[in-house]
């Protein structure tokens, strides 16, 4: 499974540490003698996916590198109410600092790879349908938690705006409309850049696909008029549908015979697993 490079969770988790700590944690200080050594279990509250133990890991080295965790449910797997995923030891003191940041991490990309293995669930009918993330991601955590939706059978969307063109409604009322967002782009751009436009009307769909654009972007439309516009390209550009999809609502969106549905909320509004740490051993 690829993992965010190691630089990049470095300093995530450093910059987490830094917010937690401030000036140092008063309360082990003055509570935990030095000496003290121990082990904590991580141990689930609820059925859910795994996912965020190289970020764990990070901070716990960060703070004590003598501190070790041994894992027995890996990354993406499956875990019910009241599993013990995990064990740390070492220091105690560093354990006992560490615990919310690493728990923070833990649960918030647990929580997300979850949601997306429900979603992904759902459409195991549409194997052709790619279930793809957005750029509503926590600011400083995107990579992370692309990574996770990837944990949880997704797939993702572009990282940064230098990827790839993506013309939505303000850049075509700054350009003047499909034809000329797209003709602006194919004079200064190199032939490989792909370009992808955000439409809402079947005049739009019309004019994107005599744009010669790559991929269409159906923006907020019901499955019905989706299914017609999807007839409509034939096949002449990738169709993506986004905009309140649900679970509700995303068999009947695959459906349509879209090639990519991209739901944001994957990352904004997502629900963190619950997942406590234990101290189980002081010695």
């Amino acid at each position: 499974m690829f993992l965010p490079p190691d630089h990049i969770i470095e300093k995530t988790a450093r910059l987490a540490l830094e917010e937690d700590l401030g000036t140092g944690d008063i309360t082990t200080v003055l509570t935990v003698p030095g000496h003290l050594k121990g082990s904590a279990r991580f141990i689930t509250k609820e059925t859910g996916v795994i996912c965020g133990w190289p970020v764990v890991e990070k901070v716990f080295q960060i703070l004590d590198p003598e501190i070790r965790l041994t894992v027995q449910s890996p990354e993406g797997a499956i875990v019910k109410e009241g599993e013990v995923v995990a064990e740390i030891s070492g220091p105690l003191p560093a354990i006992c600092s560490g615990e919310r940041v690493a728990l923070n991490f833990l649960q918030r990309l647990s929580g997300i790879a979850t949601h997306t293995r429900s979603l992904r669930e759902l459409l195991a009918d549409f194997p052709h349908v790619q279930l793809v993330d957005t750029r509503k991601t926590t600011p400083g955590l995107r990579v992370l938690e692309k990574y996770a939706v990837r944990v949880g059978g997704g797939q993702n969307h572009r990282f940064t705006l230098s990827e790839f063109v993506l013309i939505k409604d303000n850049h075509l009322a700054a350009a003047g409309g499909i034809r000329p967002a797209v003709a602006a782009v194919k004079k200064n751009s190199p032939h490989t850049l792909k370009i992808e436009v955000e439409v809402e009307t079947e005049e739009q769909v019309r004019e994107a696909l005599a744009a010669g654009v790559d991929i269409i972007m159906l923006d907020n439309m019901a499955p019905e008029e989706m299914a017609a516009m999807v007839k409509l390209v034939d096949g002449r550009a990738l169709v993506e549908a986004s905009g309140n999809i649900t679970a509700e609502n995303i068999r009947a969106v695959a459906a349509t015979g879209v090639d990519i549905i991209s739901v944001g909320g994957l990352t904004h509004s997502v629900k963190a697993l619950d997942i406590s740490l234990e101290v189980n051993q002081i010695y």
